[in-house]
């Protein structure tokens, strides 16, 4: 059987990068009066679901979302940008970070970054099965160091897996852990 992933002609960081633009209102908030941080985590997935199916050329399905960082809180009549690009590709999976700006729709001030994350896309077939990716091709020295970046992400999570399981293997090994 041949590797079709590596069959695959590789696609440059831009062709699948986008921007997702919204304008928060009263119906985002929170009971503090700040847009909720699940309508930004939503707007994340959005922006990062589109990148992914952009990028392998069909469906893509949220594997994870690693470090949902909050930096500011986001304001009624702020203006969200969610900017995503794909960091890294595996066989059939996509690492896409996502930046998310605010600023107000009144004025001519620059964005403030408020969020950032990391989300894992896995591409399937019509069956929901994995299907192969083409290869992210980074092009700037800042594409370069968000492929690196996202090579220990993946060593971690793999590495974090792996630990839970053979620490659940153990207990349940030693009668721990019932129920």
């Amino acid at each position: 059987m041949t590797d079709q992933a590596s069959e695959l002609r590789g696609k440059p960081t831009a062709a699948s990068r986008t921007t997702l633009s919204h304008i928060m209102t009263g119906s985002d908030t929170n009971l503090l009066g700040t847009v909720h941080g699940g309508v930004i985590m939503k707007l994340v997935d959005d922006a990062a679901g589109a990148v992914a199916g952009r990028h392998s050329g069909g469906p893509a399905v949220t594997a994870s979302m690693d470090e949902m960082v909050f930096l500011e809180p986001v304001r009624v009549g702020d203006l969200v940008h969610v900017k995503a690009q794909v960091n890294w590709t595996g066989r059939s999976s996509m690492e896409v970070g996502v930046r998310v700006l605010a600023e107000r729709w009144n004025e001519s001030t620059p964005p403030t970054q408020v969020g950032s994350a990391y989300l894992v896309f896995a591409a399937v077939d019509a069956d929901g099965k994995p299907r192969p990716v083409p290869p992210v091709v980074p092009e700037t020295e800042r594409d370069k160091r968000r492929y690196q970046e996202a090579q220990i992400r993946r060593t971690h999570r793999l590495a974090r897996r792996r630990a839970i399981k053979e620490l659940r293997e153990k207990r349940a090994a030693e009668g721990l852990d019932e129920g």
